[in-house]
């Protein structure tokens, strides 16, 4: 399985991905203008990797001006249907078609892993403005919490140790970011949670035995949580990389 085949995979989901995946908590854009040194008030931000607009929302209700940035053609529509009025364009980290030194801000939301960092840091380099931001952030699965950690080693026992791509899996060799760690948790129903797992990308690509491990990872989960619902505990990962006031600082925490 390919990373640029997991890459593909979510524009089939992309209304379960809309409706099932996690929010982020509002702590976190509090922080990520504190590691930026500016408001997110009026900030000319590029939301890149914007799949449906769950961040891109939620930078705009900050009051930042916002353009999506997606190059899947199942994420984009439902990007468009659910934010009618924020500018999209349909592209990726490593080659924005955006002018130099235009933004505050460029933002990925559990996307920079799916971007080829030598092709997205000059990227990122030449679109922010001297002072501008490099915000990269992640929603983890929280395994300090007993059974979120049991249900992630039944699923690297069934599918391997790779079936979760996180931002910690790409090199980001150069790039001197600042970095904070935010837990919050959100409590769902079991059939919410479990169609938030379908949604990652090893459940997407035809991988044998999906169907048939979150059929039995639901009759597991009722028998736990036998009033059908479950607290979802998660770490936020954000990172933040200033761009120097002289291009040849490029990126520093």
């Amino acid at each position: 399985m390919t990373n640029e085949s997991r890459a593909r995979s979510f524009g089939s989901a992309a209304a379960r991905y809309a409706a099932h995946r996690p929010s982020y908590p509002p702590a976190l854009f509090d922080t990520l203008a504190e590691l930026a040194g500016f408001p997110l008030v009026g900030a000319r931000v590029a939301d890149v990797g914007a799949g449906t607009g769950i961040a891109t929302a939620l930078l705009e209700a900050r009051g930042a001006r916002v353009v999506g940035v997606e190059p899947g053609a199942g994420m984009a529509a439902e990007f468009r249907r659910r934010n009618p009025r924020t500018p999209l364009l349909r592209a990726d980290g490593n080659r924005l078609p955006l002018a130099s030194g235009c933004l505050d801000l460029l933002t990925y939301a559990q996307s920079w892993h799916w971007t080829d960092p030598d092709r997205a840091v000059p990227e990122a380099l030449r679109v922010l403005r001297p002072g501008g931001a490099l915000a990269v952030w992640q929603n983890d699965p929280d395994v300090a919490v007993g059974w979120i950690a049991e249900q992630q080693t039944r699923i690297e026992e069934r599918f391997g140790p790779g079936w979760y791509i996180n931002e910690r899996a790409r090199s980001r060799e150069g790039l001197r970011f600042t970095g904070r760690r935010l837990s919050w948790s959100r409590r769902v129903p079991v059939d919410t949670h479990l169609a938030k797992l379908s949604t990652h990308s090893l459940f997407l690509v035809g991988e044998p035995g999906t169907d048939a491990f979150l059929a039995d990872e639901r009759a597991l989960l009722m028998g736990r949580f036998p009033d059908g619902w479950v607290e979802e505990h998660y770490v936020v990962e954000l990172s933040v990389a200033v761009r120097g006031r002289d291009a040849r600082e490029g990126l520093i925490g």
